[in-house]
This record gives C-alpha cells, structure tokens and sequence, in this order.
C-alpha cells in the first residue's frame, strides 16, 4: 500500500455506560456496510484501556474525495442511526498517513 494515498478517519466513542457490549455486537452487525465500500481498505474498533466506555474507529480510504461520498451515502445515514442509541458524545479526526514503516512481525496495522 502506498502510503501517501490511505486517507485515514478516527472516531473517538462515548458508549453510554452499561451499552459496551451491545455497541460493540452492532458495530460488528454493521461493519459490511463500510469494509464492503470499494474504496475501504479495513476498519478497526479499539476499546481505550484507560477511559471507560470509549471506544475508538479507524478506518482507511484509497482518497479523501471517496470517503465524503461514503459519509453524504444513505448507508452511512443507516449505521448513525444504528449506532446513535449507544453514543453519548464523541469526535472524529480525518488524516493522510505520510509513511508507514512495516514491522519486524509483518503486521499491518
């Protein structure tokens, strides 16, 4: 993957406390709907071991322009809706990744 063409999106989640774990069981119910997004390139959740009840998303895009058109679709419009219950409050953060460096093990990230 070249890495200056991975447009990335980081959403911080606030799940309302006692909703972690249908949260998490919906977030996987729904996730075809982003990874099967031709322009995707993987989605992540990430429990903070720090800060109860947040969660963070990472998701890649091939481009910017791609991911807008996902975030203005009625697909993205159907997961908010799925997911609003759980949500008190939260942020998102877009960025381009400008190097990667692969690690010994081979994983990517």
């Amino acid at each position: 993957m070249s890495a200056g063409a991975t447009f990335r999106v980081q959403l911080r989640m606030h799940i309302r406390p006692g909703m972690e774990a249908d949260f998490e069981r919906v977030w996987l119910e729904i996730g075809d709907g982003v990874t099967g997004h031709p322009a995707n390139r993987g989605q992540w959740l990430a429990k903070d071991a720090e800060n109860e009840g947040v969660y963070v998303i990472v998701s890649d895009w091939t481009d910017e322009a791609s991911f807008r058109v996902f975030e203005h679709s009625e697909g993205h419009l159907r997961h908010r809706e799925r997911l609003h219950p759980f949500r008190s409050g939260g942020d998102m953060s877009t960025m381009t990744i400008v190097a990667y460096l692969p690690s010994a093990a081979g994983v990517t990230p």
